[in-house]
């Protein structure tokens, strides 16, 4: 049965939202827990569930997104029958109007069922429970639930999708929630309450909040299991090399990295260099940044491949964490 589902993820969330962070990517494809990127998530419990053709449908910028995905073979997509799909679609608006572009991949699939999910959603989900759920109780569609609020992650027959698809000019509906969140539709609505730990990143706020959440241990622990993993884009990288005088205390420190001073309640990724004397606090650092020496950082958000020079200073607030561009040089004291 699991086989028999279809994975969309709607990649179109409005770059603006996530800020500096999605100036040059699309929000999915945003680092996020030292290794990953948000859409890794979504992909993996698709894939964990048995779904064994996805497609995404991108907004620009998505560049970054297609290096990181390539032809899905980190998740077991690179197939010779279904397999990961791109859909870039640059002059729809609607995602029902995006998918009305690509009719040809639905009609050649043979799954029965689709679930259409948002890109920024983390958490360790199976959707082997919720298509049953769907199918007892007989549900035209099914949304997902965390603490009674929707997950904007839906669950549908391809039939009725490709019913939505078709009469969208005549209902006025741009998206398949657009379809559960009219009251006056006849179709039957069924929720699915999900118990575990999950966050949607919607802003910046959301992302730094969530990040610092997973050094809880608990949470951590939901979200990332040996049963279920949470795959992505291998690379090869040396273990990191803890120098003398280092000291790291609760904290997520990825491959490659050289540390040389203190990191403590951080997240830090892989190939990042952090020098004598300097103190990363309540903060994520991305992938191959330079935190020189003599520097302190408090609640920020350093993108990739960012120089920290001798001495600056940069803080933010727990409300408010500081963002440094990506490929940015900082060399002095800045503050949110």
């Amino acid at each position: 049965m699991k086989k028999s589902m279809l994975g969309v993820i709607d990649a179109t969330m409005l770059p603006g939202e996530m800020g500096d962070l999605a100036l040059y990517r699309s929000p999915a494809a945003i680092p996020f827990a030292g290794r990953y990127r948000l859409i890794d998530f979504v992909l993996s419990n698709m894939v964990n569930s048995g779904v064994q053709s996805v497609a995404i449908f991108p907004r620009s910028p998505y560049r970054s997104l297609m290096d990181h995905l390539g032809s899905g073979k980190d998740w077991d997509l690179n197939r010779k029958r279904d397999g990961l799909f791109f859909f870039p679609s640059p002059t729809k608006e609607g995602q029902l109007d995006r998918m009305s572009e690509h009719l040809n991949y639905f009609h050649r699939s043979d799954q029965k069922y689709v679930i259409v999910s948002n890109c920024t959603t983390v958490a360790n989900m199976d959707f082997a429970p919720v298509l049953d759920r769907f199918i007892k109780q007989n549900c035209d569609v099914l949304e997902v639930t965390h603490k009674g609020e929707s997950t904007y992650i839906y669950l549908l027959s391809l039939e009725l999708l490709l019913d939505l698809i078709d009469r969208r000019n005549e209902t006025g509906y741009e998206s398949v929630q657009a379809a559960v969140e009219d009251a006056s539709s006849s179709l039957i609505k069924c929720q699915y309450e999900f118990e575990g730990f999950l966050q949607r990143i919607k802003t910046v706020d959301d992302y730094y909040q969530t990040s610092m959440e997973l050094l809880e241990k608990d949470k951590w622990s939901e979200l990332f299991n040996e049963f279920q993993p949470i795959y992505t884009k291998v690379k090869d990288e040396p273990p990191t090399n803890y120098l003398a005088g280092s000291h790291v205390t609760n904290a997520m420190i990825a491959n490659g990295c050289i540390i040389s001073g203190e990191v403590n309640h951080s997240i830090v990724f892989r190939g990042v260099a952090i020098g004598k004397n300097s103190t990363v606090k309540n903060s994520i650092v991305m992938q191959k940044s330079k935190i020189g020496e003599n520097c302190v950082l408090e609640h920020v958000i350093i993108d990739k491949d960012v120089s920290v020079q001798d001495g600056a200073i940069l803080r933010g607030t727990p409300e408010k964490p500081l963002v440094i561009k990506k490929g940015s040089v900082e060399s002095a004291v800045t503050s949110s």
